[in-house]
């Protein structure tokens, strides 16, 4: 979400989901209560997707130097993270980019927000039977992840390569449905994002996002296509630590933001997890809440 759906998230990215990409009870609510006040030894609870991904450990380590306990809650998957938050069972999440949450936030009903970036990282098309998109052959099958966000991220890359044609156009909204079969090349089908790794070998290629690239077998450097994070209009698939509402303020959590964007150890550690791929970024709050904002009017529009 990250996502990665993020962790690690064309000109594609700007129609347009880190990646992305990129954790008791008792523990979060002493976290919330006691964050803001300056007191030492307070315990954040981070829900992310990749406990074991590089950035983690120093984050942890510099976090506890500002006399805050972090505790990583990992997930298997990303449609965990963001109930986990609303339910106050963690009291932060960074896997998703904006995309992702917003899509969740109008689904749920719930208001969780972004309280600081991360990064932007590129989604890559790979594949293990073919070295370029210009030889995968008319009518094979393309795989794409099927939550909403990444799935159209996705189908707009493969847009991009030239292996499929959007009725649309293409937008953040876009889904299999929308693919025009009579004037693609390859047909398209969706499937969870964690599985599309082990699925890689029975289609042509797939979008798999930056988390589970190497749970295929494959380096970033192996993408035979990929969207552009440069894309000025790219800031809905930035990636983003989220709270929830009532916790946008906490001084504690913009801390812990602060570090994560400014520490040179954290900062190693993502572009180690993510290849190199990553971009970093130090978006200001109100941006990313505006966007966020935006993003959940069009996609309540389209209900």
């Amino acid at each position: 979400m990250s996502f990665t759906a993020s962790r690690r998230t064309t000109s594609v990215i700007a129609a347009l989901a880190a990646v992305p990409l990129v954790v008791a009870l008792a523990g979060c609510a002493t976290g919330s209560s006691e964050a803001g006040s300056g007191s030492e030894n307070e315990t954040v609870k981070v829900g992310v997707v990749g406990k074991g991904d590089a950035q983690w450990a120093p984050f942890v380590e510099a976090a506890a130097e500002e006399g805050i306990t972090v505790e990583l809650v990992d997930f298997g998957s990303y449609e965990q993270p963001n109930p986990a938050l609303t339910e106050g069972e963690i009291d932060l999440n960074q896997f998703q980019h904006i995309v992702y949450l917003a899509d969740y936030n109008v689904n749920s009903g719930s208001d969780l927000t972004p309280v600081g970036s991360t990064a932007i990282y590129p989604l890559g098309l790979y594949s293990q039977k073919y070295d370029d998109v210009d030889d995968i052959p008319e009518g094979e099958t393309v795989a794409v992840p099927d939550d909403a966000s990444n799935q159209a991220r996705a189908l707009l890359v493969l847009q991009s390569a030239g292996l499929i044609e959007l009725k649309s156009g293409g937008t953040i909204f876009s889904d299999v449905a929308d693919v025009d079969t009579a004037k693609s090349k390859v047909e398209v089908t969706a499937l969870e994002a964690a599985l599309i790794p082990t699925s890689l070998p029975d289609v042509a290629a797939a979008i798999i996002n930056n988390d589970f690239v190497q749970d295929a077998g494959l380096t970033f450097d192996d993408a035979i296509a990929q969207d552009d994070p440069e894309d000025p209009n790219a800031l809905p698939y930035v990636n983003v630590f989220a709270a929830r509402a009532e916790d946008a303020d906490n001084e504690t959590y913009l801390k812990l933001v602060e570090i994560f964007q400014t520490n040179e150890d954290v900062q190693a550690g993502l572009l180690e997890s993510s290849g190199d791929t990553a971009v970093p970024l130090q978006t200001p709050v109100e941006d990313l809440v505006s966007s966020l904002e935006k993003v959940q009017k069009d996609t309540e529009a389209q209900k």
